[in-house]
């Protein structure tokens, strides 16, 4: 009898480490014989490869063990794009075309297959937005401002509008692993309170997620930079190598003063430009100003566009991109970013762009 048991207890060990999770990532690519896959995971700047594997005949296979189910890349190597899709351990197939890895099917992955669907209830919106787009841009062909402008607030109405999709969705799913990634989407637009409240709901399983754990560190800082504190004083040089302080430029006659992170290689900071520029030529007498903060590598890149924009402001920078020390102050993980700030350093607006920024300018200063 004992031996019995003995004989029972092995066989259940061995049948326990047979069906211990792993994943098993079975794929094939048309277009590409051979080659070097990368399964790789988003990080701040780029990607960091998990794995590699040889592409043969067009096939290629990855095995291992995830902690929990998160986002991944693959890729080919030296090749442009790639696909974003969820991995877990489990039999996943992925088929997919050299030319458009991102268009690729994935099945075996029930996370990725939640997250197809939650991505597919914004198809009809996007392609309304895509239509909006279109028709924007036929009416700034046209010269017709009065249009374009009228169709860029229809534009910001739809973005607001999958904002709160968004939001119901994170709401509603406080335990499903592609929660984290929804809720990365959205935390531009978050202040500290209203990001601490989602972070609050989420279930615990969710804990040991590298993002969630990532946005509870941030929330630390966004807290201290939230509107209502008093803005952290920092020091960088300006384009002469001059060291200047952001308190230096806070008081006097300023009464309003927009911290402004950019920098010469983001689309959307050249795009905001503009705005901040009719903006300071509308209320720079009256009071306002602006302190330029960029995220550039290369003092060229950086004074050519404070040039080309005419961004006729004080602008600092330490030339570190990502490193930069008063982004990483200030929490900042995405440009445009802004804070703006009154007379006595206290942060008074946040990330305000279009025309949110000239119309809180006109409320706090009073101006007609």
């Amino acid at each position: 009898m004992k031996k019995l048991f003995i004989l029972f207890a092995a066989a259940l060990l061995v049948a326990s480490c047979a069906k211990e999770p792993k994943f098993v990532i079975n794929g094939t690519i048309d277009g590409a014989q051979d080659g070097i896959i990368l399964l790789q995971k988003r990080i701040p700047g780029g990607y960091s490869v998990i794995d590699s594997a040889n592409l043969v005949n067009g096939a290629f296979t990855f095995e291992g063990v995830i902690e929990y189910p998160q986002m991944v890349n693959i890729a080919i190597k030296d090749m442009r794009g790639g696909l974003n899709f969820f991995i877990e351990n489990a039999e996943i197939t992925i088929n997919a075309k050299a030319d458009s890895l991102y268009l690729a099917s994935v099945s075996g992955s029930e996370t990725h297959t939640e997250y197809e669907t939650y991505r597919a209830s914004f198809d009809e919106m996007n392609d309304e937005m895509r239509k909006a787009y279109d028709r924007y841009r036929e009416a700034k062909m046209a010269g017709n401002e009065e249009l374009a402008t009228a169709i860029e607030k229809e534009f910001e109405g739809m973005d607001a509008r999958q904002t709160e999709m968004k939001k119901e969705f994170i709401a509603n799913n406080p335990s499903s692993y592609i929660t984290p990634s929804v809720l990365g989407e959205i935390a531009y637009y978050l202040e500290a309170s209203e990001m601490e409240e989602f972070l609050g709901k989420l279930d615990t399983t969710l804990n040991k997620v590298q993002s969630v754990i990532a946005m509870k560190e941030k929330l630390v800082l966004l807290k201290a930079v939230a509107v209502g504190q008093k803005a952290p004083d920092f020091t960088l040089n300006d384009v002469e190598g001059n060291p200047v302080s952001l308190y230096s430029k806070i008081g006097g006659n300023t009464k309003l003063l927009l911290v402004d992170f950019w920098a010469a290689w983001c689309g959307p900071c050249r795009q905001e430009n503009p705005n901040v520029v009719k903006v300071w030529n509308e209320y720079n007498k009256k009071g306002f100003d602006v302190f330029g903060v960029s995220l550039d590598q290369t003092a060229e890149a950086w004074t050519k566009a404070i040039a080309d924009d005419k961004l006729t402001w004080t602008h600092v920078s330490d030339l570190k991109y990502w490193d930069c020390a008063p982004a990483k102050l200030y929490a900042v993980s995405a440009i445009p970013a802004n804070f703006l700030l009154d007379e006595n350093g206290i942060i008074v607006g946040h990330n305000l762009r279009g025309e949110a920024l000239g119309a809180k300018v006109k409320e706090l200063l009073g101006a007609e």
